[in-house]
């Protein structure tokens, strides 16, 4: 009996070979194959912008890192870091208060690659020229994995040239967020050997009006020392190592440095109310930390926040900019693999006439996109280090950056949902990753100042900045004589600042995006682009919906430059 037994035991364990099902409902045919593994730099427009703006010596490692960022393995733990969503504890299991954040492993994955490549505070402590360009070159292709854990690192970035402010706390802590080491975790910041920075703006009562912050910042008998006391009401990464926070001092509202654990190892008070449930950007965790208490060290002089803060915003806006353009690429590529393998009608859909105008002019729309990125991203580095005209430069910095940061970010959700759709229904379920990139669109219109306060704020440099706007026309003098319809698109924009009220800030705000972007195609882009570009967005030849390319546009040469046929 025992023998049969073992018999039988043995015989259910070995596999079972079975035929085919005879009566299968279907086989999976006209479906595309996975995109990854692919090479996120094979981008004409990146690659070249990247030389251009001074920094061609970064090409292999943009190139290895645009690899990495297609590969089948990062892409799953951009899904992952959005599936399983950080969680907040508040308390650990004896009642102590902890206010700590829990993430995926994922998500540490996506932050080590990001940090070691040098894409949060690395460039602000490297000496050559192009450094800057070089991080958002290596932000535009890595941008292909996922969106929530590019806010730390711009964060990180961001916080350094803030931070010099008071030098004696930069001499600190600069090394510690310039590093290239990610390591999680709450401990001493000056016992790790990388920071992170997150910053703590707005509240409740003002969002971007944050003259009206109520967080009030009292001195301690410690010279530079404060203790606050309030709430702040969009708080993202709160496990970062260090704070940039806005509070009212008894000389007015000034900037400070919050760390989440004191110098002597005890826990600065942070606490995390809740994390906030948001419409996309769902792997990073965004919070209302409470302060009550709260040892803060001054960063400028008081009444200075804003003044001392701004820089923090010049860097972040780019990086909005920047963070588009990469969610244009990438839902490009892969409404393009998708349509090359889809067949309807007879024929495969990147053959279908129609198929391709959407996609030529969504291409458009994505080289103006990377090609301004590219060119504000080298504004930046020769303004801080002081690099040729560093005063043209910087002018050109300042107005720029607001008026691409509106009018880039702004573009966003229209061209992401263009490129689901060329999905069709297949584009609509979440395994296809684009509903994540559809959500995530409208983020970076909003973050850092929505469409109007960027709007205000070009006209807020007209007004107070003359250099700025010659600054500007400099650079689209450039391209004077190349083509008439955008040479009649500077002529229109030179009449316009004088006139411009708040009403009409958005009307002047787009004019000067589209001719800085048709300054800058018809300058370094093939005429192909450059000619459908000026015909359409200034020329008025286009439809109100992208796919209105007219029947002049070359679409096969636009479509061979940004979306190369793989083979």
């Amino acid at each position: 009996m025992a023998s049969t037994l073992a018999h039988e035991q043995q015989e259910r364990h070995q596999p079972r070979h079975e035929p085919p099902l005879r009566y299968a409902t279907h086989d999976v045919i006209n479906q595309a194959p996975p995109l990854a593994p692919y090479d996120a730099s094979d981008d004409a427009a990146l690659l070249e912008g990247l030389r251009r703006e001074g920094a061609g010596w970064a090409e292999e490692d943009v190139r290895r890192l645009g690899v990495r960022a297609g590969s089948a393995e990062a892409q799953e733990w951009a899904g992952q870091a959005n599936r399983y969503e950080p969680e907040l504890r508040t308390h650990d299991r004896y009642g102590n208060r902890i206010d700590e954040v829990d993430f995926h492993p994922a998500w540490h994955h996506l932050m080590g690659v990001a940090v070691a490549e040098g894409l949060a505070g690395t460039p602000w402590a490297d000496n050559r020229a192009g450094s800057h360009v070089a991080r958002t070159a290596g932000g535009l292709v890595w941008g292909h994995t996922e969106a929530g854990h590019g806010c730390p690192t711009s964060m990180t970035y961001a916080a350094v040239p803030a931070l010099r402010a008071q030098p004696e706390l930069a001499a600190v802590y600069e090394p510690l967020l310039t590093s290239r080491v990610y390591e999680p975790g709450l401990r001493v910041p000056t016992q790790k050997p990388g920071l992170l920075a997150g910053m703590g703006m707005t509240e409740k009562q003002g969002g971007s009006d944050v003259r009206t912050n109520t967080t009030t910042a009292t001195p301690t008998s410690e010279p530079g020392v404060y203790t606050l006391r309030g709430h702040k009401w969009f708080t993202s990464a709160p496990m970062c190592d260090v704070f940039l926070v806005l509070a009212q001092a008894p000389g007015g509202l000034s900037c400070f440095l919050v760390p989440r654990v004191l110098p002597d190892g005890s826990r600065n008070t942070f606490r995390i109310q809740r994390l906030k449930d948001k419409l996309g950007n769902r792997s990073n965790a965004s919070s209302e930390p409470e302060f009550d208490a709260t040892v803060a060290w001054l960063v400028g002089p008081e009444g200075r926040g804003v003044k001392t803060i701004i820089e923090m915003v010049n860097c972040t806006r780019l990086d909005c900019v920047m963070m588009s353009a990469a969610l244009m690429r990438k839902t490009l590529v892969e409404a393009g693999h998708h349509v090359r393998h889809r067949r309807a009608f007879g024929a495969l859909l990147v053959d279908q006439p129609l198929m391709r105008n959407v996609l030529a002019d969504l291409a458009l729309e994505s080289e103006a996109a990377t090609t301004l990125t590219l060119r504000l991203a080298g504004a930046a580095d020769r303004a801080v280090r002081g690099d040729g005209d560093q005063g043209s430069e910087a002018a050109f910095r300042r107005i720029a950056t607001a008026v691409g940061k509106y009018w880039v970010t702004k573009r966003g959700p229209a061209f992401t949902a263009e490129a689901l759709e060329c999905l069709g229904g297949n584009g609509y379920v979440e395994d296809s990753g684009m509903p994540r990139h559809y959500r995530e669109a409208p983020l970076l219109s909003i973050w850092e100042g929505s469409g109007n306060v960027n709007a205000l704020d070009v006209l807020r440099a007209l007004g107070r900045e003359p250099g700025t706007a010659d600054a500007l026309f400099a650079e689209l003098a450039l391209a004077r004589g190349a083509d008439a319809r955008f040479d009649a698109a500077v002529t229109r924009l030179k009449s316009l600042p004088a006139e411009t009220t708040p009403a009409g800030a958005r009307r002047l705000v787009e004019l000067m995006a589209l001719t800085l972007q048709a300054s800058l195609l018809v300058r370094h882009a093939p005429h192909a682009v450059a000619d459908a570009f000026c015909a359409t967005r200034l020329g008025g030849d286009w439809g109100h919906s992208f796919g209105t390319l007219p029947d002049t546009a070359d679409l096969g040469a636009i479509l061979e430059r940004s979306l190369p046929d793989p083979g």
